[in-house]
C-alpha cells in the first residue's frame, strides 16, 4: 500500500467557524463554494458529476469515500461537477473487480481539490443547524485572514443562475431516432440516467441548450416536452421560465424534474425560496397524495417552491409532499398532461418506487398522439 502525504488543510465557513483535516493525495490547492451535504451511503460518484451540484463543496456523510473506487460508466455528465470535497475518511485503495480506476485518480482527471480526515458528524451537525452558507477549503492554513477575505467576495447562492455553466451549448440527439415518440428537453443541467430513462420507453430526444425559445424547440415537432434538473436559484431562468409558458399552452404533455419542477410552478405564478439547508441524500420520504403510496427518493435541490401559493392556484394541484418537512415534492395542472417533481425518479433509490413517472408521461404522450 502507497504512503500518502497528508498536507494541512481547512474549511473555512462564512461565519467564520474553521474545521481542520487533511488535503487528499498530498494536493495543495483551494476551492470554494456553497457547503452543503449528501446522506447516500453509496453513489459518490455519481454524485460528484451531477450537474446540480454545480459550484457546491459536497460533504459526504458516509464514513468512508473511495472504497469502491470509480467506473466509466457511473457518471452523470462528462466532468465532475462539484466544487470541492469534503468527508472523513478517503479510501486510496478499492476492492470492487471492474472499477475503472482509483477514486484518487478520478479526482485528479478532473482536477477536483478534495480535503479528508474532517469530523464531518459535527460539520453536519453545524450546518442543520445555521443552514447552508458559502465555504472555502484550503491548504493555506496560515493564511486565515486572507481567505476570510477571498470567502467574501463569493457571490450568495440565492439570485445565482448556474444552468448556463452546465448546459449543453448547442443542440445534440438521444437515443434512436427511427423511435415511436420525439421529445424536445430543455437542458438546464441534465443528468444522463434521464436521457437513458426516456430512450428505453421509446423516445427519441433533441437536447436544446438552457436558454432556447419554445419556438425553437417546436420547430423539431416533438410529441412531448421535458425540463431537466439543474443547478442554482430557479427565478434567473427567465428564458426557461417563457419557454415552460408556452409548453403549457401548447397542450402537449410537459414532465419536470427538480429545477425543471420549480421553473414548472414560476411558470404558473407560483413563487420559489432558498431553503434553510436543502434536501441531499438517496432515503428521501415522499407521499403520493394521488395513490396514497409512499416512496423512497432521491433528492438534491436547495431550493422548493411556495406550497400556500400552490394550494391557492385554481389550475395546480399538489400530487406528492415531503414527509420530513411537508414541502411540496410534486405537482400537476388540473386540466393538462402537465406535471413535475422535486426529486429524481431516475435515480432510483428505491429502487423502483417512482418509475411510474417516466410510464405517466408516455402514457399522456401516446394519448396525445393517437
Amino acid at each position: 500500500m502507497k504512503y500518502h502525504e497528508k498536507k494541512k488543510a481547512l474549511l473555512l465557513l462564512a461565519d467564520g467557524t474553521i474545521f481542520y483535516g487533511k488535503a487528499v493525495g498530498g494536493k495543495e490547492g483551494t476551492a470554494v463554494g456553497e457547503v452543503c451535504f449528501n446522506t447516500g451511503m453509496t453513489g459518490y460518484q455519481e454524485i460528484f458529476t451531477d450537474p446540480s451540484y454545480f459550484g457546491q463543496l459536497m460533504v459526504t456523510t458516509n464514513a468512508h469515500i473511495g472504497n469502491y473506487g470509480a467506473h466509466a460508466d457511473e457518471v452523470e455528465s462528462d466532468s465532475v461537477k462539484i466544487a470541492g470535497l469534503i468527508c472523513k475518511n478517503f479510501s486510496y485503495e478499492y476492492s470492487r473487480p471492474d472499477a475503472s480506476m482509483s477514486l484518487l485518480e478520478f479526482l485528479n482527471n478532473n482536477n477536483l481539490f478534495a480535503i479528508s480526515d474532517v469530523d464531518t458528524r459535527a460539520l453536519v451537525s453545524y450546518i442543520r443547524d445555521n443552514g447552508a452558507m458559502n465555504a472555502l477549503i484550503s491548504t493555506r492554513v496560515d493564511e486565515i485572514d486572507a481567505l476570510k477575505e477571498e470567502l467574501k467576495q463569493v457571490p450568495s447562492m440565492e439570485g445565482l443562475e448556474l444552468s448556463s455553466k452546465v448546459s449543453t451549448k448547442e443542440p445534440y440527439y438521444y437515443g434512436d431516432e427511427n423511435a415511436a415518440y420525439k421529445i424536445s428537453a430543455l437542458d438546464i443541467g441534465i443528468k444522463k440516467n434521464i436521457l437513458r430513462n426516456l430512450a428505453k420507453r421509446g423516445a427519441y430526444i433533441k437536447v436544446f441548450p438552457y436558454n432556447t425559445s419554445f419556438e425553437e424547440m417546436e420547430q423539431w415537432n416533438p410529441d412531448g416536452y421535458f425540463i431537466s434538473n439543474g443547478p442554482g436559484d430557479p427565478e434567473p431562468l427567465t428564458d426557461a421560465i417563457t419557454a415552460a409558458k408556452k409548453m403549457i399552452v401548447s397542450n402537449k404533455p410537459l414532465f419536470g424534474i427538480c429545477l425543471g419542477h420549480q421553473v414548472l410552478a414560476l411558470a404558473n405564478g407560483v413563487s420559489t425560496y432558498k431553503m434553510h439547508n436543502g434536501h441531499r441524500g438517496i432515503n428521501h420520504p415522499i407521499l403520493n397524495l394521488v395513490t396514497g403510496k409512499g416512496e423512497i427518493t432521491s433528492q438534491n435541490h436547495g431550493f422548493a417552491i411556495n406550497k400556500e401559493e400552490t394550494e391557492a392556484h385554481p389550475e395546480l394541484e399538489i400530487t406528492h409532499t415531503h414527509l420530513n418537512d411537508h414541502t411540496v415534492a410534486g405537482i400537476k395542472m388540473k386540466d393538462k398532461d402537465v406535471f413535475s417533481v422535486q426529486y429524481h425518479p431516475e435515480a432510483s433509490p428505491g429502487p423502483h418506487d417512482a418509475d411510474y413517472l417516466f410510464d405517466q408521461f408516455f402514457d399522456a404522450i401516446k394519448t396525445g398522439k393517437n
